[in-house]
């Protein structure tokens, strides 16, 4: 079956009506609905996150990496999913209908091979602003989207490129500082 958005509602409202707790944990909604939550009673502070994800590169795109990037047809490649990450983070609100627009102060892409496993690629972004709201959807925009570029930049080569582990690693500034590298670190090839 396919989940809807009209099937989503319809068996919220079943579940409310039987006493049932739907939704209830979830800040962007309210009953039934989806809303936008309000930050204007919210202390500005500084805020931080971090985000990371993985690309595994098959051989043969590996084999291109020269130095410290990869050329293509289309340019280099991790300098290109840098400034892609950045304008990824920078869009967040645009593509994430309830994410409030921030003004960030400070977005660094980071992608270089991994320590952990040969062929893999570590993205990393890390965003500070100054802000009612955290910045955790921004980091991983901008992670993702570093990610995809990448994807995007050597599928002529192979389409065996695989975006995966995306995830939060830090955040600071909000009600809780997190760090959550330490418990999810370790990541095992599944295959």
């Amino acid at each position: 079956k396919t989940l809807t958005i009209e099937g989503m509602m319809r068996a919220s409202r079943l579940g409310v009506r039987r006493g049932r707790r739907c939704f209830s944990q979830l800040s962007h909604v309210s009953g039934t609905l989806p809303r936008m939550v309000d930050v204007g009673e919210k202390a500005v502070t500084d805020r931080r996150a971090v985000a990371e994800c993985v690309v595994r590169l098959p051989a043969q795109v590996w084999a291109l990496l020269e130095g410290s990037d990869i050329a293509s047809p289309k340019g280099p490649v991790f300098a290109t999913a840098t400034v892609a990450g950045v304008g990824g983070a920078k869009k967040t609100s645009e593509l994430i209908p309830f994410c409030h627009a921030l003004n960030l102060e400070d977005c660094q892409i980071r992608i270089a091979p991994s320590s952990r496993r040969d062929g893999d690629l570590d993205v990393r972004c890390e965003v500070r602003t100054h802000s009612k709201t955290g910045a955790e959807m921004e980091a991983l925009t901008g992670a993702a989207t570093a990610a995809l570029c990448v994807y995007d930049m050597c599928k002529a080569v192979s389409s065996d490129i695989v975006v995966s582990d995306i995830r939060l690693v830090e955040k600071s500034g909000g009600k809780s500082d997190k760090n959550f590298s330490s418990s999810s670190s370790s990541r095992e090839d599944p295959t």
